[in-house]
């Protein structure tokens, strides 16, 4: 048998330890890539969700425009394209009359008693509420129509 050098085992451990330390950094350098990618796109969400409010008045406006008078066809073309692009987006409106209210969507601004109803709906929508995905970029102003609160003895 031809016994091991003293010289050759301190390489060996030299040589592990070295490959230990090149697997750490190795893994430290990974985590730090996916932790710069992760921060990267929760950048350019908040960056995007702040350009999506920013026109949410442009928006506003056309729906008044289009509540008081027939659109032009020039405006009418401008306002479905604005629409269009920021659907591509992700933006995506809601509030619909009867849905049912829902504190964390809709911002109530009156309410209308009904004997009729069972629960809180919607009623007029004011003005519709906006998300991208599940973040809310602005609730839905509504009217809320519910039943009579029981009164107390």
């Amino acid at each position: 048998m031809n016994p091991v050098r003293p010289q050759t085992k301190e390489l060996r451990r030299l040589l592990d330890e070295r490959t230990a330390d090149l697997k750490r950094v190795k893994a430290e350098y990974d985590n730090y890539r996916k932790q710069v990618r992760r921060d990267r796109m929760a950048v350019r969400e908040v960056a995007m969700e702040n350009v999506l409010r920013a026109l949410l008045p442009v928006l506003d406006a056309v729906e008044g425009a289009r509540r008081l008078e027939a659109m032009t066809p020039g405006l009418k073309a401008v306002a479905d394209v604005l629409e269009t692009q920021l659907a591509s987006l992700g933006l995506e409106s809601f509030g619909a009359e009867g849905e049912a209210f829902d504190p964390l969507w809709h911002e109530a601004v009156t309410h209308v008693v009904s004997p009729n109803a069972d629960r809180l709906t919607c009623g007029e929508i004011l003005s519709p509420g906006y998300r991208v995905g599940d973040r809310l970029l602005r609730a839905a102003r509504v009217t809320v129509t519910g039943p009579p609160t029981a009164r107390r003895p």
